[in-house]
């Protein structure tokens, strides 16, 4: 009940702020907004599937939480060089319930007709899609692949950055470098799940070209993260440091804060009715910690037949070390040797999916989807997972996305 009241209490924000802008005359302020409906539901009840952060996913009932969201921003042109926009975006992400984050906020500053800053919470540009990823009207899939985003689910920060626009004959580049301290809250699927607060400063830059119907992006970002409430973790370390493994224990933990660096390079192509995207992103530990380096890849291809675009997608996240290399005296066969080197390798899936996208009326889309995952180590990316458990798992999900 609370969230259909949540809903429905933003679409009124929404049309009374129109209505007040338009009665005023002011046409300085822009109101506009995006939203999916979705539902979802897999082949089983001994695991879940989630997107990334998510603290609830979907079994072999139908819940409309995976996808399903809304979304409602608002700009104000102060000045010919300066405006301000807000956005709030409503969800399901480390809570089971709906929840609502302010996930912009920055005042604009237009320097020039190529170079523009923005101060105040801005996105992080670490992937292809960072810019919309919760804009399922603009995304050809139905959702950001798992495996990609998932190595990364830091969002934003608040702090600056700074946009340089510049056209070379028929390429258009864009450059952003962004500086700041990112907060918030991750979900941790260990045992019944939990919830960390982490901080995290962090600084990055992104290169982009566009040429005709290609766009290809470049984009590498640094975070110092720092997590006191780690609880499975901060067990760990505390049973090494009573036993003696003093210096493993600072290895593995994120109390004092460790430098975690993500690298992707992805590009899209829409031509000639042929839709095609991409991307490559690396993690990698600038520091010892247990979170293991990753390398992740996806490509998706389709071809549009009028308003009907069939898609499909092949991803994967394999293992790449791990900055941490416990002490010869932890032998592996120990209970507490066997949790240490059971925790440093990451989780490995591969999945394939096939969908379909319907741009059946005006600013909707109606996508269905069937993804096809198959966790090679650690259950993937699968949340909850019963014992005993190693098949693969076949998602269904329709949605209705939507911009106003």
């Amino acid at each position: 009940m609370k969230k259909q009241l949540l809903v429905a209490a933003v679409f009124a924000a929404t049309a009374a702020m129109q209505a007040q802008a338009g009665t005023m005359g002011d046409e300085n302020l822009s109101i506009s907004g995006f939203g999916t409906l979705g539902v979802a539901k897999s082949n089983t009840d001994q695991a879940q599937f989630a997107r990334y952060n998510q603290a609830e996913g979907v079994s072999d009932k139908a819940k409309i939480g995976l996808d399903t969201n809304l979304g409602l921003q608002a700009t104000y042109k102060i000045n010919d060089w300066l405006s301000g926009t807000a956005q709030i975006l409503t969800r399901k992400n480390t809570s089971p319930t709906f929840t609502t984050d302010l996930t912009w906020a920055f005042l604009k500053a237009r320097i020039n007709d190529e170079t523009s800053v923005r101060v105040g919470r801005v996105v992080l540009p670490t992937f292809l899609i960072s810019d919309y990823q919760n804009v399922g009207y603009a995304n050809t899939m139905m959702r950001p692949p798992i495996e990609m985003y998932g190595q990364a689910p830091i969002e934003n920060v608040d702090g600056a950055d700074i946009n340089y626009q510049h056209a070379f004959g028929d390429i258009n580049f864009t450059t952003q470098a962004f500086v700041g301290v990112s907060r918030g809250k991750l979900f941790v699927p260990t045992g019944a799940g939990s919830v960390a607060t982490y901080r995290a400063p962090a600084a990055g830059i992104s290169f982009t070209g566009e040429y005709g119907p290609f766009l290809v992006r470049v984009g590498h970002a640094r975070a110092d993260m720092k997590i006191n409430d780690l609880a499975p973790i901060n067990s760990l370390t505390g049973t090494l440091t009573q036993f003696g493994f003093t210096q493993l224990a600072n290895d593995l933990g994120l109390t004092t804060g460790k430098k975690i660096a993500f690298t992707s390079i992805g590009g899209t192509m829409d031509w000639n009715n042929i839709v095609v995207q991409t991307e490559y992103a690396q993690r990698r530990a600038k520091e010892a910690v247990y979170i293991p380096d990753t390398n992740a890849w996806y490509t998706m291809v389709g071809y549009r037949v009028g308003k009907v675009l069939p898609y499909y997608s092949h991803a994967s996240y394999k293992d790449a070390g791990s900055s941490v290399t416990p002490p010869a005296a932890l032998p592996k066969n120990s209970p507490l040797g066997a949790a240490v080197y059971g925790l440093l390798p990451s989780p490995e899936q591969t999945s394939d999916l096939i969908g379909v996208r319907w741009d059946f009326a005006k600013s909707m889309a109606l996508k269905v989807q069937i993804d096809r995952v198959k966790p090679k180590t650690k259950a993937g990316s699968l949340i909850f997972v019963q014992p005993g458990f190693n098949n693969n798992v076949t998602v269904v999900a329709a949605a209705v996305d939507f911009v106003f």
